[in-house]
């Protein structure tokens, strides 16, 4: 559906709800930061100099002992959104035709945002509780519009309490308190809900899920990214499933259920996303079987349509239950129920839900009343008990309390203590918690002494008995096995979450705590019977990632993934970008040796095309036998590897067997210990160290530091340098370490300064590696591999495709960790087989590397090193070789990859072929050439560099030991100061030194075409002079371009009292 004008409204109308609250309740003399006295005055309530009927003294008194208990925030928050979604329940009511009176509550009888309907016509209206006579009295009136109107919609609400208790809470409750005046007003908050969604959009039960979704997401933005209290769970985690993705995951538990158990239905071609299991041998048929045979078994001779359970544990707003809804009323039609009584039987039998949010819960409720009496329109005369919970916290604090109060009960006073126990933190740890077998046992005694208790014990038991029950009701629920757990989890890391969360899934989750999704994903096969099903959209990182190995061979080893749609990023149209990838997966309770799954390979898709694909049955893989995953490092759920890429695996050592693979520094304080290159003396840089020994008997403060980095292979990103004066001291002491230690966050010191191989921690274009020549530090995002054989060979494979298929198997992330890169599967026989000139793709890349001024080795601007006769010739020159490069670049890498490629066998898996974009040299480009030419002039006025000399020649502070001698053909300025000017006014300016440059480095007959080749490569106006252009490009942008090249460390300071905005 189109979520536009929803998208539009409800975060907006969020802020207006809550401001008419607090505008409601500031009338009442109650306010953020004061709480005015009431004083009863005969039959009136005196409350500041205002006077109010005395029936506001209770719900007043309510609203402010609520507030006490947690917070006038809080509060005012959730009465806002309460206002808020039963206005939204009965605009969908009205809209669809289901208010019984059949007028409209909010909208004119034309639909409009006029007067209600409800009220023009209110003298024929009959609601529970409503006075006639007092209605003729006010409409009557002529004046009373706004106190009528007020009337007639609590007593809507009243009359819908009946059926939606959960919604619509009965009379002279605080909320009704809050609700705004002038609701008939062309700017209240009644207009601007009829007036901002256009009627056709609250055709589907869909919206109100929508409407949530927006409704809170200002706030799940203002709490994204930290550690999340518990009561913004729900913000934080909610997120509205995408309608295909929900129908796949119920029609493959729910449906496929059905189909194990009547194979002769024709439900199947019906179920749009229903997927026809691969086929299977005998063997796995025949346990299959069994299987299904045990759950009929419960039913008798065939399986009961009355007896399929479903549970949602996180429902949210109900979107999955409702999707389940119309799966189970196929059944029943197809089994020959009555149409008029599938809804009730649905409702009270098949569906469950539990969310933490009572406001979800409700959502979900209404969808589902809905959905039923759009089947059913005498549903309401008889309203159905739905099992749809928000789980409570329990006070523990009231043990004794609750066991005086119900001492002649025979309650035991250890179970009481249990059931509190277990639910203290309820709001936080939701679904998650777990029901004691034995205590399980306990439940249905323990409810029904509740019960007695409620029914005929005294007003203190009774009390007692009703806050209670729905402790024992969420236990059951809990404690209950299903026959399909179906579910869109949270998604919370371990860093975002709260302490007690935390400490709650290291103790009950070891395996799967690093997300509250993997936590559902594990408690989610306890609901399941053995032949029922636990079906999830989550996060697809438990497929690969090292810290969910234990959680994967369990999963591999005890269930059996019936099939999976792995969707990757863009699944929800409110999620861009690449880091939420996600995986809809349907797993059967138990373990069927050598089941083979289907499986759905949907990460390369746009996401509009994503149900596209899945439907027509496109990238879908159904010839792995499950227990094959077991066949790779880790256990990866890699499904869509051929035979031959799982003999590579189970015939080759890893890549730790050949090699160490280390992590290196972490400083505890970058901005402390770090420098680019560039920022400190290059008299205090000791490079070329071999080992800490030498590092330390150098006396030199800065040292080479590998840090990672963007994408690039071969040879680069030396940029930073890191203190480890005195072996590192001044670390050593941030961190209150001897100087002796080594393990983090000073790990694999004795590795330091070694010749490797390094790569990125973090790359969006994949896996890169690069040589070491020795001399450096490495961090944990440079980490660094040193071989016990042929370097150049393994870095050569390295940088193979190979290697982005292993780790797309390995860890399909963003991130490389050390745990995966030691996985990569080395075949000692191809290794052994392959020989080239691996050294030569590692030299041009280096070359490359050291052609600019950014890198420590940079000897001479490449275009002054053709040796032409002018500019204009030498740029074509460069441009021309550095073609050649990026061209020869590509063969080599494609040869590389055919050589191991075959090597490895892998001929019909991976092509050599490379595209241009990942060569990753730099390609000549003459504005930015040019560019980098006025930059290598700056730096030979400035003395940096010398055209009589390759390197840097003056890179240190403090103007000491300046030569001048060692600039004759091109002499540096004398005190280091360039004028930039609009201008010639002074001799030495920037401008007129370039001419001089130019002359310099090829003569002065061809200066005025030099003058000019440049000025064109640097946007020269039609008005302007060659020297006019590279003035304004001295004086206007230069600056910038040496902040970008330096990334904000600049090499040269810019001096300004003009519009520069500088010093």
């Amino acid at each position: 559906m189109n979520t536009s004008n929803i998208k539009k409204y409800a975060p907006q109308a969020r802020n207006d709800f809550i401001a008419a609250m607090r505008k409601q309740a500031a009338k009442y003399g109650i306010t953020a930061d004061s709480i005015l006295p009431a004083e009863q005055k005969g039959d009136l309530l005196l409350i500041g100099d205002q006077v109010f009927p005395l029936s506001v003294m209770k719900p007043r008194e309510k609203l402010i002992k609520r507030i006490q208990t947690s917070s006038f925030e809080q509060t005012i928050d959730y009465i806002a959104y309460s206002w808020f979604n039963r206005l939204c329940a009965i605009r969908y009511m009205e809209c669809k035709g289901l208010l019984d009176h059949g007028r409209r509550v909010l909208s004119s009888a034309d639909g409009s945002a006029g007067l209600p309907q409800i009220l023009e016509e209110c003298l024929d209206i009959d609601l529970p509780g409503l006075d006639a006579s007092r209605v003729a009295e006010l409409k009557l009136d002529g004046n009373k519009d706004e106190e009528l109107y007020r009337e007639l919609l609590l007593a809507q609400c009243h009359a819908l309490n009946q059926v939606m208790p959960l919604l619509f809470e009965q009379v002279s409750d605080e909320s009704e308190l809050l609700l705004p005046d002038n609701l008939t007003k062309t700017d209240s908050l009644i207009r601007d809900l009829v007036s901002s969604i256009p009627e056709e959009d609250w055709s589907d039960v869909q919206i109100i899920g929508w409407l949530y979704q927006f409704y809170i997401s200002e706030k799940k933005d203002q709490v994204i990214g930290k550690v999340v209290k518990s009561e913004d769970i729900p913000a934080a985690t909610q997120l509205f499933t995408p309608n295909w993705i929900v129908k796949y995951l119920v029609q493959n538990s729910v449906g496929r259920l059905w189909m194990m158990a009547q194979p002769e239905s024709m439900l199947a071609s019906e179920w749009e996303y229903y997927i026809q299991p691969a086929e299977q041998t005998d063997e796995v048929n025949a346990q299959l079987k069994q299987l299904i045979d045990v759950r009929i078994s419960e039913d008798g001779d065939t399986l009961n349509p009355e007896s399929i359970t479903v549970l949602d544990p996180a429902c949210g707003s109900g979107h999955i239950l409702v999707e389940a809804y119309d799966c189970l009323k196929a059944i029943y039609l197809e089994r020959g129920y009555r149409s008029r009584d599938i809804p009730r039987l649905i409702l009270e039998n098949n569906l469950y839900g539990i969310d933490i949010d009572t406001r979800a819960a409700q959502l979900a409720s209404f969808a589902l009343l809905m959905k039923a009496r759009e089947d059913d329109r005498r549903l309401f005369s008889n309203p159905p008990k739905l099992n749809i919970i928000a789980l409570q916290d329990s006070k523990p604090q009231r043990l004794e309390a609750f066991s005086q109060d119900l001492a002649n009960t025979n309650l035991e006073k250890s179970d009481l203590k249990e059931l509190l126990d277990l639910f203290e933190h309820a709001s936080t740890f939701g679904s998650l918690i777990q029901i004691p077998q034995a205590f399980a046992k306990k439940l249905s005694d323990l409810e029904s002494k509740l019960n007695t208790a409620l029914a005929s014990g005294d007003i203190f038991a009774q009390q007692s008995a009703q806050e209670l029950l729905p402790l024992v009701q969420q236990a059951i629920l809990l404690a209950k096995q299903y026959d399909a757990v179906i579910a869109n989890p949270p998604y919370m890391g371990g860093g975002k979450m709260n302490a007690i969360l935390k400490d709650f899934a290291k103790k009950k989750f070891p395996d799967s705590k690093s997300d509250l999704f993997s936590m559902f994903i594990e408690r989610g096969f306890a609901w399941c019977k053995d032949s029922g099903f636990n079906s999830m959209v989550t996060m697809q990182s438990w497929m690969f990632l090292s810290s969910y190995e234990a959680m994967r061979e369990k999963l591999l080893q005890d269930r059996t993934i019936q099939t999976m749609a792995h969707l990757g990023a863009r699944a929800f149209s409110e999620i861009s970008g690449e880091v939420v990838q996600t995986t809809a997966f349907v797993m059967q309770g138990q373990h069927i040796n050598g089941f083979k799954p289907v499986f759905f390979r949907l990460v390369d898709t746009e996401q509009d095309q994503k149900e596209i694909e899945l439907r027509s049955g496109h990238n879908c893989f159904d010839s792995t036998i499950q227990d094959d995953f077991k066949k790779i490092p880790g256990s990866p759920i890699a499904y869509w590897l051929t035979e031959t890429d799982r003999k590579v695996f189970t015939e080759s050592v890893e890549l730790k067997d050949i090699s160490s693979i280390k992590q290196g520094l972490a400083t505890c304080n970058n901005n402390l210990f770090l420098r680019a290159w560039q920022e400190v003396s290059i008299l205090k840089v000791g490079f070329g160290n071999t080992d800490l020994e030498q590092a330390y008997c150098s006396a030199k403060k800065w040292f080479p530091y590998n840090k990672g980095g963007g994408f690039r292979k071969w040879y680069g990103n030396n940029e930073f340098l890191v203190n480890w004066e005195d072996n590192g001291l001044a670390i050593h002491d941030y961190s209150n370490l001897p100087l002796d230690y080594s393990g983090a966050p000073v790990r694999a010191k004795n590795f330091y300064f070694r010749e490797g191989i390094t790569y990125g921690l973090i790359s969006s274009y994949g896996f890169s590696a690069r040589r070491v020549y020795g001399g450096f530090i490495f961090d944990v995002g440079g980490s660094m591999i040193f071989p016990r054989l042929d370097i150049t060979k393994l870095q050569a494979f390295l940088c193979s495709k190979l290697v982005e298929r292993f780790l797309q198997v390995l860890n399909p992330t963003l991130n490389y960790q050390v745990g995966d890169i030691q996985k990569l599967p080395i075949l000692e026989k191809a290794f052994e087989s392959v020989n080239s000139n691996f050294q030569k793709p590692i030299d041009i890349a280096k070359i490359d590397w050291d052609s600019y001024e950014t890198s420590w080795d940079f000897t001479q601007n490449p275009i002054i090193r053709t040796n032409q006769s002018n500019l204009e010739q030498a740029f074509n020159t460069w441009q021309q070789q550095n073609a050649d490069a990026v061209a020869e670049m590509k063969r080599l890498e494609e040869e590389n990859n055919k050589l191991f490629i075959d090597a490895y066998g892998l001929q019909d898996e991976l092509t050599p072929d490379v595209p241009d974009e990942q060569i990753t040299l730099t390609r000549a480009d003459r504005e930015k050439d040019s560019q980098r030419l006025v930059s290598y002039a700056l730096g030979c006025m400035m003395g940096r560099y010398s055209l009589d000399e390759p390197g840097l020649i003056y890179a240190h502070a403090g103007n000491q030991d300046f030569d001048a001698s060692r600039y004759q053909k091109f002499p540096a300025d004398a005190d280091g100061i360039i004028p930039l000017t609009e201008m010639h006014w002074f001799e030495d300016d920037a401008t007129h030194r370039i001419q001089e440059f130019l002359t310099a480095v090829w003569g002065k007959d061809t200066l005025d075409a030099n003058m000019l080749w440049l000025a064109e490569s640097l946007d020269k106006k039609a008005n302007e002079t060659a020297e006019d252009t590279i003035r304004r490009y001295l004086a206007s942008k230069f600056y910038k371009d040496h902040m970008q090249t330096y990334k904000k460390r600049p090499i040269y300071w810019l001096f300004s009292s003009g519009k520069q905005g500088a010093f």
